[in-house]
């Protein structure tokens, strides 16, 4: 499958289809850890349900973009900088981002597969968060869909819903979904590793390959007027005062 979409990005040269990707087979591990394993099956089709309609959303609002907008910024910024040796460092990009989605999904196999029966408390506040998380990035990601439709906001900066509180509210929300994984290992076998998955994503998220390479495609292309709003609005957080 990596290979094909390598493949496919070398005709198309729109790299963005890996994160897609990435989005569906978190999902599908899910599922599949959640039908095969052998803990209580309650907690087993709360966690398949849970990733696999986060799965399904990402999927779909990656694939939409994929096909209806040009190249994400943050690959524009990767073929530029990497000129000739693109192609080649893309393919081991690819490999990298499968290895990380197979990583990831172990927290799932984690909980599919405790057998500890019984709903707890913290069972109830993850499905919380994860509304919490499902609800703010689909906020996100739609009024960032709705801004770009519009041809008056053509090179200027979507500034409007959460966007005037947060410079990236859908990594943000994204950033929250990967805390209900670890509340509802909590007293479960491996439940403390299961930390270490909010905490790898933080970190992609805040230095590697989310805000960093995004907001040098923004400065790049809005200019003074993403400069202005970075004056104005915090990176993850209320606006300034």
């Amino acid at each position: 499958m990596l290979f094909r979409s390598w493949k496919r990005q070398k005709v198309t040269r729109n790299a963005g289809i890996v994160d897609l990707i990435w989005a569906a087979s978190l999902g599908t591990l899910a599922l599949l850890y959640a039908w095969n394993a052998e803990g209580w099956g309650p907690r087993r089709a709360l966690v398949g349900a849970l990733a696999g309609l986060w799965s399904l959303r990402l999927t779909w609002h990656l694939t939409t973009r994929y096909f209806s907008e040009r190249e994400d910024g943050r690959y524009a910024i990767l073929r530029e900088r990497w000129g000739p040796r693109f192609d080649s460092t893309l393919f081991w990009f690819y490999q990298a981002q499968a290895l990380l989605s197979v990583l990831l999904s172990l927290v799932f196999l984690a909980l599919c597969s405790a057998s500890a029966a019984g709903w707890r408390i913290q069972d109830g506040a993850a499905v919380l968060v994860w509304f919490v998380a499902w609800i703010g990035q689909s906020l996100a990601d739609g009024q960032l869909r709705a801004w770009r439709m519009n041809p008056g906001n053509r090179g200027r900066t979507c500034n409007t819903g959460l966007w005037a509180y947060s410079r990236h509210p859908n990594y943000f929300f994204e950033w929250c979904g990967w805390l209900v994984y670890p509340l509802i290992g909590i007293g479960l076998p491996f439940g403390d590793l299961l930390w270490l998955a909010p905490l790898a994503m933080f970190f992609l998220v805040i230095k590697v390959t989310g805000i960093p390479p995004t907001e040098e495609q923004a400065l790049r292309s809005r200019g003074q007027n993403y400069r202005d709003y970075q004056v104005r609005t915090n990176e993850i957080g209320r606006a300034h005062v």
